[in-house]
């Protein structure tokens, strides 16, 4: 583990090489899992707002789940989720001509059409955070079924998972502390 400022970081952050590669894995991280993605009280209301404007683009099997259960369920207790469609596919979830799954939202943002790109926890996979006494816990999520495509190409680019995140973690903590962390990292793998 390694801190840069009020975050605790597993080492293989820093060391892990990882490159998504959509079209051998199929948007899987949108599709497969046991639960929809992690949000916080902050993201709800821009969710509600991105169905309102996705509603008509998104399959009807979650306009059906998202107008049954909500666009997101859980409580600030348990914490909250964007709804699934069989407790796997989000409810944000649309597909390409090749059977890609992507999400409905980054779509639009990159259409110049939401100004939200998406939930942090989905910009930050397959890193999870969790926060706790005021500090940010980040874990490389790795699940084989995922991740190892993406780790097979980041080994073949020479990419890492710290700087593949460069911008949802600048995103999320600002360019001074990804700067930090970026020579935390590079430090860690020095020592490797």
């Amino acid at each position: 583990m390694f801190k840069v400022r009020n975050t605790i970081l597993s080492d293989d952050i820093a060391t892990a090489q990882f490159a998504c590669d959509l079209p051998r894995c199929k948007g899987a991280c949108c599709v497969v899992g046991d639960a929809g993605a992690p949000v916080s009280k902050d993201e709800i209301p821009v969710l509600h707002k991105a169905y309102r404007v996705l509603k008509d683009e998104l399959l009807p099997e979650s306009v059906e789940v998202a107008e049954r259960e909500g666009v997101v369920i859980g409580s600030e207790r348990a914490g909250y989720e964007i709804s699934t469609v069989k407790s796997e596919e989000c409810i944000f979830v649309q597909y390409d001509e090749n059977e890609v799954a992507y999400c409905a939202i980054q779509k639009a943002y990159f259409e110049g059409r939401f100004n939200w790109e998406k939930p942090i926890s989905c910009h930050l996979f397959p890193v999870r955070l969790k926060h706790i006494a005021g500090f940010d816990y980040a874990n490389f999520e790795y699940v084989p079924r995922l991740c190892s495509v993406a780790c097979e190409k980041g080994e073949n680019e020479n990419t890492y998972l710290a700087e593949f995140l460069e911008k949802p973690l600048v995103r999320r903590y600002g360019k001074e502390w990804y700067n930090e962390f970026i020579e935390s990292c590079k430090s860690l793998r020095d020592n490797k």
